[in-house]
């Protein structure tokens, strides 16, 4: 995990996503497609745009990417950057990585570095309308835990790689700095993302849905240091495995959004850190 402008580490997966529910659905791309279609990027980091699985066509669109990744700064532990208004600009690339749009933020809808690294911005136009303009259908957000052993690919916008591994286990809880992760997703060696990867969609090469967020690496082997993150198990004993990257888990999104994209952390089943 790097600052901004300097270059952050993350790592989403990014792949075909699934029609929109509701009336004038968005036309799902093909399953298991994994390609640049669906991600966006940002001025510093990577990122992707989302539905969740109850988002309509005619919803405002969402940008998924990394907490560390915000313009106003990375969060402290303990703080949440809630609904706050972002003017921030996203390029929307197509399948092969080329650049088709600029689209805008109105909102920053929910921020935070703690337990997770997330940041989810809202958009000044629907999925439809990127849809006709563009041809480019949002990436769907899965609302179940990522597997062990699944097949994914961490797709950067910044960089415009894609990277192929699979889900090696998962950290009970993943220490960097002063920050704290939950249940961070452990990628096998082939993800060795680098900085400006921070945001990259996660995304399960078999469903195409996205199931991380991409955000660190241990780069020099060093023990709970910024860009050296440690696992901890719940005994507390710490490993460092230098070289192996890291993920944050989005399943817990969906449950956070209700009809028309409306965020709202006091839905039940809404487990994102409060303010």
């Amino acid at each position: 995990m790097k600052k901004p402008l300097i270059g952050m580490l993350a790592t989403l997966l990014v792949a075909g996503a699934t029609a929109l529910a509701g009336a004038s659905p968005v036309q799902a791309a093909p399953t298991a497609t994994v390609n640049f279609a669906g991600t966006v990027g940002l001025s510093n980091c990577s990122g992707s745009l989302v539905r969740m699985p109850g988002s309509a066509a005619g919803d405002p669109a969402l940008v998924l990417s990394n907490g560390h990744c915000l313009e106003t700064g990375m969060p402290g532990p303990g703080e949440v950057v809630l609904n706050q208004p972002s003017s921030r600009s996203f390029t929307l690339l197509s399948a092969t990585g080329g650049r088709l749009a600029t689209l805008r933020a109105t909102k920053v809808v929910y921020g935070a570095m703690t337990d997770t690294d997330v940041s989810i911005y809202q958009l000044n136009t629907s999925y439809s309308s990127i849809q006709s303009r563009y041809g480019i259908a949002p990436l769907t957000v899965a609302a179940t835990h990522p597997v062990q052993g699944t097949s994914i690919r961490v797709v950067s916008s910044y960089w415009k790689k894609i990277y192929s591994c699979s889900v090696d286990g998962f950290a009970y809880r993943l220490k960097e700095a002063d920050w704290t992760f939950k249940d961070s997703v452990r990628y096998t060696s082939a993800c060795d993302v680098i900085g400006g990867t921070s945001g990259s969609p996660v995304v399960d090469a078999s469903s195409g849905q996205v199931v991380a967020v991409n955000n660190t690496i241990n780069e020099s082997g060093e023990r709970c240091t910024l860009d050296n993150p440690c696992e901890v198990d719940q005994s507390g004993a710490v490993t460092v495995r230098q070289g192996i990257g890291y993920a944050q888990e989005t399943y817990g999104i969906p449950a956070c959004f209700a009809a028309g994209n409306r965020f709202d952390l006091t839905l039940p089943g809404c487990t994102l850190p409060r303010p």
